[in-house]
């Protein structure tokens, strides 16, 4: 069970109201910066919680997956936390007793196989695992993400944390530790390792409450095998941490000597008590309970989904640029892989053991939207799209997300999508209210549910970074800011608590160079399934309410009336009246001695209204001039834009 000790603001935070939208209970947005509410907060402070006062009673277990969603959902990163499972658990933290906190995982665990009453007694408490992982080119990151993967089979809630930036102050509140660590050069630590090895080397804290193992990974080339894996476990016996596996060095082939360590280390710290005990005499039952098939079957609501668990066959190609030799070209290579395993489970093994110079980002499994990669022409974030639901006839051919800069492989460059976002303000510019007031001075506003609902489901996309790359349009057109920002832009304007000012200047945004009007075509980003779709509609929508909001002034707005005036007035678009636009007015002389001019005017057409209007459609200047009349000496190209907005304000058709 996830359980957020603490919470606090950095500086830099541009006031957008993305916390304040996803998790109102805690954060509450000034014209200054995010701050964390009084009520819940130990110290009944109202800031931005500099101070890093622990939250009250047991809000932190309450309100943990929303801050954690609301950190996530910050554009500038700026809300920071720290969770129980990094050591941050104290007495004011939770109140609540530990046997309540941990009810739920426990039950879960308990699914699994069965288990004695001193092995439930162990599984009931805190199971909070930190691993602590050094790496210079992925190799212990990604050992680390799947050491956290057998950990849960074990009872544990484990916390995979990057050395680079880790607070050594919380090492001494850890109870179990796992490290995973390269070696880099003559005997260094990597890059991300080496400012927190200083610090500890500098201020070492007492661990006499931790118990730990070390996975050291190196190569026997070197002289100084593995010597940052030695040197941690050195250092953490030194400081009174108590080993509970030895240190496992793997040379350059690690698979199976961090299978050997992982499966003796995970039972045995998974039997450390919430004393800090390690309970020798449960370690076997511990090993065969984290080892057990699984077979008893759970049914009902709450059955865990069907995991397509089989191999298959893949020839994989992944794209390569190196910005060096500004070179790109393919890898191909045929391989099997799990049916159930992730596209960024693949990017790891490729990286690990094919070249370890391949480029991507890394989530954290739960939908990241740097993750975003293009997929047998699909966009999917690569944290959660499963191999299985992408490979097509056995080939999957992976791509950068589309409408960014490329800088490397399959990393590209969001900072232009994230400037014209800030310049956008997609945030909430509410005018004053009457009602309650908070301590800060603020109005209470009150948002109906129904309206919630349905501002939540116009923005339901998985991320707006693949929105964007879902639009044929943003290669081509450097003015345009995508579809994307347009979209937040869009859910803003029909939020209530919008200000009428605000509420103007999104129209005038959407209406001008880089707006709406710049998509070619919108059905090419309907094609991108359900989130494609809703951001098609979105933007339709949008054009409809500017034509007239700006009474069809404009290019748009003449092309949509005389459309409707030459083209649909038979009341439904019939093959009639598509002969006729496609033939121009030399196909208008020879259609009415056609064929399809006598069924028309006799009533077998596929409209169901009165003939007469099918043959108005036909006849009816400035029919017969080609697709779409021209306006003022322009040729409209792209008319199929003029049909969907058509189509959009007259809902007949």
């Amino acid at each position: 069970m996830t359980v957020v000790a603490k919470v606090w603001i950095d500086e830099d935070c541009i006031t957008c109201d993305a916390c304040q939208d996803i998790c109102p209970e805690v954060f509450e947005v000034n014209d200054e910066t995010s701050q964390i509410l009084a009520a819940v907060r130990l110290d009944g402070g109202f800031d931005r919680n500099e101070g890093k006062s622990p939250l009250t009673g047991d809000l932190g277990a309450q309100y943990a997956d929303i801050i954690l969603e609301a950190a996530e959902a910050c554009p500038v990163e700026v809300i920071k936390f720290e969770l129980v499972s990094d050591g941050a658990e104290t007495e004011e933290v939770v109140e609540a007793p530990a046997a309540e906190v941990a009810a739920a995982p426990a039950a879960a665990i308990a699914v699994g196989g069965s288990a004695s009453d001193e092995l439930t007694a162990i599984l009931g408490g805190d199971r909070s695992l930190t691993i602590l992982f050094g790496s210079q080119t992925g190799n212990a990151a990604g050992l680390a993400e799947k050491t956290a993967k057998l950990a849960s089979n074990y009872g544990l809630n484990a916390n995979v944390v990057d050395m680079d930036g880790y607070n050594k102050a919380n090492l001494a509140s850890i109870k179990r530790l796992l490290i995973i660590t390269s070696t880099w050069g003559e005997g260094e630590m990597p890059d991300n390792a080496e400012d927190l090895w200083q610090s500890v080397q500098s201020d070492a804290p007492g661990l006499s409450a931790m118990h730990y193992s070390v996975c050291a990974i190196g190569d026997t080339s070197y002289d100084e095998f593995c010597k940052a894996g030695t040197d941690w476990d050195d250092k953490l016996s030194s400081l009174g941490a108590h080993s509970v596996q030895p240190i496992q060095m793997c040379d350059v082939d690690f698979d199976e000597p961090w299978t050997k360590w992982v499966l003796e280390a995970l039972p045995r710290i998974a039997c450390v008590d919430d004393s800090g005990t390690l309970q020798l005499e449960l370690i076997d039952e511990m090993s065969a309970y984290g080892t057990s098939d699984g077979d008893d079957v759970v049914e009902g609501d709450f059955a865990p989904g069907h995991v397509d668990h089989s191999d298959i066959d893949v020839e994989l190609e992944l794209f390569r640029f190196c910005p060096s030799q500004g070179q790109n070209g393919w890898d191909v290579i045929a391989t099997t892989v799990p049916a159930s395993a992730s596209l960024e489970d693949l990017f790891i093994n490729f990286q690990r053991d094919v070249d370890g110079s391949f480029a991507f980002r890394r989530g954290n499994t739960a939908g990241t939207a740097t993750t975003g990669v293009r997929a047998n022409g699909r966009i999917v974030l690569a944290d959660l799209a499963r191999v299985g639901d992408l490979v097509n006839n056995g080939r999957l051919r992976i791509e950068p997300l589309p409408g960014f800069p490329i800088l490397r492989d399959l990393i590209v460059d969001t900072r232009r999508f994230e400037e014209n976002r800030a310049k956008a303000n997609p945030w909430v510019q509410a005018d004053p209210r009457e009602g309650e007031r908070l301590i800060s001075g603020k109005a209470v506003g009150v948002l109906a549910s129904e309206t919630a609902l349905s501002l939540h489901k116009m923005n339901a996309v998985s991320s707006h970074l693949l929105a964007h790359g879902m639009s044929d349009t943003v290669d081509f057109d450097s003015a345009y800011v995508g579809p994307g920002i347009h979209l937040q832009r869009w859910v803003r304007f029909n939020d209530p608590r919008t200000s009428m000012k605000h509420r103007s200047q999104l129209l005038a945004t959407l209406q001008e160079q880089g707006g709406v009007w710049s998509e070619t075509d919108p059905s090419s980003i309907a094609r991108h399934g359900f989130s494609g779709a809703l951001v098609a509609d979105t933007l339709n929508n949008a054009r409809s309410r500017l034509l007239t909001e700006y009474k069809n002034a404009g290019r748009h707005g003449r092309l949509v009336k005389w459309y409707g005036r030459s083209v649909k007035w038979s009341g439904k678009l019939n093959e009639t009246t598509l002969y006729r636009q496609v033939l121009g007015p030399i196909g208008l002389v020879s259609n009415v001695f056609s064929g399809v001019s006598a069924r028309m005017m006799l009533g077998f057409t596929r409209t169901g209204g009165p003939p007469i209007r099918s043959l108005q459609a036909l006849l009816l200047p400035p029919a017969g001039v080609g697709k779409i009349p021209s306006m003022i000496n322009s040729k409209v190209d792209d008319h199929h834009e003029v049909v969907s907005l058509f189509n959009e304000l007259d809902q007949r058709f």
